[in-house]
């Protein structure tokens, strides 16, 4: 199984979005069950997800998976 990357408060990713490529900081890790970006999360403390606010000023929650940090 592949190690899971950890992302931090402050991280800079991008993701893809209906067609196109996002950007935003990571705001917090969530690790239980919650409502963040207007939905309910099913995150837990082996699947956590993570919380971006969009360069738009969105926020949005993804998988570990689906998000790749921006370097430089």
């Amino acid at each position: 199984m592949a190690q899971r990357k950890k992302l931090h408060k402050g991280d800079r990713v991008s993701w893809s979005s209906h067609g196109g490529t996002a950007h935003g900081t990571v705001q917090e890790e969530i690790t239980k069950r919650t409502r963040a970006a207007r939905r309910v999360v099913a995150a837990s403390k082996d699947e956590p997800q993570y919380r971006v606010r969009t360069d738009e000023g969105r926020d949005a929650v993804h998988k570990p998976e689906a998000l790749r940090r921006e370097t430089g």
